[in-house]
C-alpha cells in the first residue's frame, strides 16, 4: 500500500473520497476485466467497505454529495441488496449532520427481492414510500437497479427525485451514452455521484506514488469514455 502525499487528501470531499477509497483498498490499479468484458486499468469494489468505521465514513461522503447537489427529497430508498445498507447508513449520517450543517431526520425504506407472505407481508420494509424519493445505490453499470427502483416508487404513488451513487466511471454503456446519462435522460432526474473519473484523475496528479496510472486511464477513457458528459 503506497503512502499518499499530503496534497492528495486536501481539497473538496470528492478528492478526499478517492483518497479514502485507495486507502481502504476499494479502488485498485492494474489490469482488470469488467462485467462487460472490457480490460480496465482501475477497479472499484464497493463490497470492501466492510467495517463499521468504513461504512460510517462512506455514508458521510454520500451525505455531503447529496447536500451539495441541493436536490429536493423527502426520504431515501435502498434497492436490495447493497442499497439496503447504504440507505440506512446515509439516513444516520444525514440525521447527525455533516460539515457543521444541522442534521435532518429523513425516513428510509428498502425492498425485498421476494415479497414476504407472512407477518407484515409485502416487498417494502421501512417507511411508506411517499413524496420525493432519493435512491441510494453503490455503482451504476447498466442502470437495472435504478429502473426497478423507479417502478417500485411510482407504483407506490411516490416520485423518484434523484439517484446517489459512489462513483461515475463516465464511460459508455451499450450505446453512446453512459448509464448515468441514460438514467438522467430517461427519467428526467439527476444522478449524484460522490466522485467521477475527472476527480480520480485530479487526485492522481497529486499522488506521486500512483501518477503512473494516468496514461493507462486516459487511454481507456479515449476508447470507452462518453463525450459531452454532464
Amino acid at each position: 500500500m503506497p503512502t499518499l502525499s499530503p496534497t492528495a487528501t486536501t481539497g473538496d470531499f470528492r478528492r478526499e473520497f478517492i483518497a479514502f477509497c485507495v486507502k481502504q483498498g476499494v479502488l485498485k490499479f492494474g489490469s482488470f476485466v469488467t462485467k462487460s468484458g472490457r480490460n480496465t486499468p482501475y477497479f472499484f469494489n464497493a463490497g470492501l467497505f466492510n467495517t463499521g468505521a468504513a461504512l460510517d465514513s462512506l455514508a458521510q461522503f454520500y451525505a455531503k454529495a447529496i447536500l451539495a447537489s441541493d436536490v429536493g427529497f423527502d426520504m431515501l430508498f435502498g434497492p436490495a441488496y447493497k442499497g439496503i445498507v447504504l440507505a440506512s447508513a446515509v439516513a444516520v449520517a444525514l440525521s447527525r449532520g455533516v460539515d457543521g450543517k444541522p442534521g435532518r431526520n429523513v425516513p428510509f425504506a428498502y425492498n425485498r427481492k421476494e415479497a414476504k407472505d407472512h407477518g407484515e407481508g409485502g416487498s417494502i420494509v421501512g417507511a411508506p414510500l411517499a413524496g420525493r424519493v432519493l435512491i441510494v445505490d453503490d455503482v451504476m453499470t447498466a442502470g437495472t437497479a435504478v429502473r426497478e427502483s423507479v417502478d417500485i416508487i411510482r407504483a407506490a404513488g411516490a416520485v423518484p427525485a434523484a439517484v446517489a451513487v459512489s462513483i461515475d466511471r463516465m464511460e459508455r454503456g451499450a450505446g453512446e451514452l453512459s448509464a448515468v446519462q441514460e438514467v438522467g435522460k430517461q427519467y428526467g432526474m439527476p444522478v449524484i455521484p460522490i466522485a467521477n473519473l475527472d476527480d480520480l484523475l485530479g487526485f492522481l496528479e497529486h499522488a506521486p506514488e500512483l501518477r503512473q496510472n494516468i496514461q493507462a486511464i486516459n487511454a481507456y477513457r479515449e476508447r470507452y469514455g462518453v463525450t459531452n458528459h454532464v
